[in-house]
Formats: structure tokens, C-alpha cells, sequence
């Protein structure tokens, strides 16, 4: 296995090293790692762990999802989630491109760990915030937030927390780690 850098990837950064014109940040921002790439993507509204490495078999293996690779994120979903709403994640839903794989998804208190988000997220006093742990063993464009979407739960903020055997555990927003080798 090649180098691989953990980084948690800032609300608001784009998920590659180019800004192609459009005025966002980027990784290069964070990284100034060479020869390293993003194993997979995070939408530029969501927060959290991303791999990078100079191993493409690797790459590959952690972003096509008929390798299986576990995905963990922590959502804030806007109301108050029930174990009955977070059955059809368990279980697979329906979504416009196809079903998805069964997830396992369970509420979770707001963690202690948390930093806080620029921009917040919106505060309305007459409903309630949940968060829910999901993971996932697929990756499909924007896939968190079109399935809590499907079940009544529209997702306000999008942590990952883990990829496989790698957790973000202690890194603070814009810092990364060079990451010990995975069980998998």
C-alpha cells in the first residue's frame, strides 16, 4: 500500500486540488503533499475525513463500491428522528438512480467533539435537530443527503467520520495525518 494522508476536509473546500476558475477553496489549500490524490469525494458542503494517496489499486478500491469499503458520517437532520424512519435506510430505499444498499443508521447524541461550522447551520426554535450515524458501503452522488431527504429528515450537516478502519478522531478541521495501514 502507498502513502496515504488523512484530512479533515474544512465545510466549503472543494474536494480536489484545482479550483478550475471557480474561486473555492481547494485541498492545496491544506496539502502541500505531492503526487497524492483524493480516494473518493466529499460534496463541498459536507465536512470531514477524505484519504488522499499515491496509490491508485488503493484509490480505486476505497471509492468503487463493489469493493464494499465502509463509509461512517455523522448527519444533523433537520426534526426529530425516529427509530421507525431510520428502518428504510437499514433496509435500502428507493432512490431515483436505483435502490441502495441496506445501511446501517442509528440516532446518536450530538457528539462532544464538535466543532463549530462556518456558516452555522440554520437554528429554528419550533423544530428540533436530530443526528444519526450512517454508514455505507456505496458511494453515489450525494447519497446521505438524498436518502435522510427520502425519509422525512432533510440532512443540515454532513460529517464523515470514518473510512474502513480510519477515524478522524482528533483532527481538527484543515489538519491531516499520515495514516497507519488498514486491516482490509
Amino acid at each position: 500500500m502507498g502513502r496515504v494522508v488523512l484530512l479533515n476536509k474544512p465545510y466549503d473546500v472543494m474536494c480536489q486540488f484545482t479550483d478550475e476558475g471557480t474561486g473555492h477553496k481547494t485541498l492545496a489549500e491544506f496539502i502541500k503533499e505531492p503526487g497524492i490524490y483524493p480516494a473518493g469525494r466529499l460534496d463541498r458542503d459536507s465536512e470531514g475525513l477524505v484519504a488522499l494517496t499515491d496509490d491508485g489499486a488503493l484509490i480505486a478500491r476505497i471509492s468503487q463500491p463493489r469493493h464494499k469499503w465502509p463509509k461512517t458520517y455523522l448527519v444533523q437532520v433537520d426534526g426529530a428522528v425516529t427509530e421507525e424512519a431510520l428502518a428504510p435506510l437499514r433496509s435500502g430505499l428507493a432512490l431515483k438512480d436505483g435502490p441502495t444498499l441496506p445501511a446501517e443508521a442509528r440516532a446518536v447524541p450530538e457528539p462532544d467533539w464538535l466543532w463549530p461550522r462556518d456558516p452555522p447551520v440554520r437554528f429554528r426554535k419550533s423544530i428540533p435537530t436530530s443526528w444519526v450515524e450512517i454508514v455505507l458501503r456505496e458511494g453515489r452522488n450525494r447519497q446521505v443527503r438524498r436518502m435522510t431527504a427520502a425519509i422525512g429528515f432533510p440532512t443540515l450537516r454532513l460529517i464523515r467520520i470514518g473510512i474502513g478502519d480510519w477515524r478522524l478522531d482528533g483532527l481538527a478541521p484543515g489538519e491531516w495525518r499520515v495514516a497507519p495501514p488498514q486491516s482490509r
